[in-house]
């Protein structure tokens, strides 16, 4: 028995329907029961990891701290890049056994020069 195409596609409107059904009924639900708690000015303020909200919210950050976060991205980039190359690594092996492992190697020594190059300038030193 063949079904239509369109058929295919009624379990992902029942889905999308029970979706936008609990998205509502929780924005409504908040609604009603809100309006019973008590609402006191301490409940209404801005609460911050336990500080007091005083003084400017936009404090300057070093740049020291964006050179961090700048090279944490660029080594967790190398790990996404492995973890495919590792699942395909037996299969490339039949094809072209030092092509893919030259080009991992080649990937990971350039990679490798980057972070001496990081330690020698002393990029990794928050203290400074």
């Amino acid at each position: 028995m063949e079904s239509s195409q369109l058929e295919q596609y009624i379990p992902v409107g029942i889905l999308a329907i029970v979706a936008l059904l609990f998205a509502g009924g929780t924005l409504v639900m908040s609604v009603i029961f809100g309006k019973l708690g008590r609402r006191t000015k301490v409940k209404d303020s801005a609460y911050e990891c336990g500080m007091l909200p005083i003084g400017e919210g936009n404090s300057r950050l070093s740049v020291k701290f964006y050179l961090v976060a700048m090279l944490f991205i660029l080594f967790d980039i190398e790990v996404v890049f492995l973890y495919p190359w590792a699942v395909v690594y037996k299969e490339m092996l039949k094809v072209n056994a030092g092509l893919i492992f030259g080009s991992m190697m080649s990937f990971l020594v350039i990679l490798f020069v980057g972070y001496i190059y990081a330690l020698k300038k002393r990029a990794f030193d928050w203290k400074e």
